[in-house]
């Protein structure tokens, strides 16, 4: 299957029963829509200030319409398997959204937009309840997190619109702390 690019060209179309590799460039891209390694760099970097060198030793996957997948290492280009790494991304949406997984595993080396909630604002987070908070920060997706033990350690993820923050800890991770 294949459809055309913006110049006329062939493109291939997103197979959503394997993995394929993120092609390195949008330069690179053979299939309409997908995103390119340095995109998801460029992000990462631009929305929560986490360097692309913490991503050098890793591989971005794409299956299924916009679910991004990272492995620490690389295979061959596709992967027929029902499972690769973690589920890091989710992109093609308006905007992109980043996994609890990836927010846990890399939001201690966030920069920007992390939301530290106090002792009460962390459980009710945890519970998956909304809340109202004060946040000088940008809207859109928040790595909300809370200090353990001296460090501030990453919840998961958040959406904070109009002076609220939505817990978006999926219903099977959420805890009563």
């Amino acid at each position: 299957m294949s459809e055309n690019g913006d110049d006329g060209t062939e493109l291939a179309t997103n197979d959503g029963q394997r993995f394929d590799r993120l092609p390195a460039t949008e330069d690179d891209r053979e299939v309409s829509g997908r995103a390119s390694r340095e995109e998801v760099l460029d992000w990462w970097d631009d929305r929560f200030g986490i360097p692309p060198e913490t991503f050098e030793e890793a591989s971005f996957w794409e299956k299924g319409k916009g679910k991004i997948w990272i492995l620490d290492g690389d295979l061959e280009s596709p992967v027929h398997i029902e499972a690769l790494g973690m589920t890091f991304l989710r992109t093609r949406q308006r905007h992109w959204k980043p996994t609890t997984n990836a927010a846990q595993r890399f939001g201690r080396r966030a920069t920007k937009n992390v939301v530290e909630l106090d002792g009460e604002q962390a459980r009710r987070f945890a519970r998956g309840e909304d809340q109202e908070i004060e946040w000088d920060g940008d809207w859109g997706y928040l790595i909300a997190a809370h200090e353990i033990a001296g460090e501030i350690e990453p919840l998961g993820v958040g959406l904070f619109l109009h002076g609220e923050l939505q817990s978006l800890v999926p219903g099977g991770r959420q805890r009563d702390l």
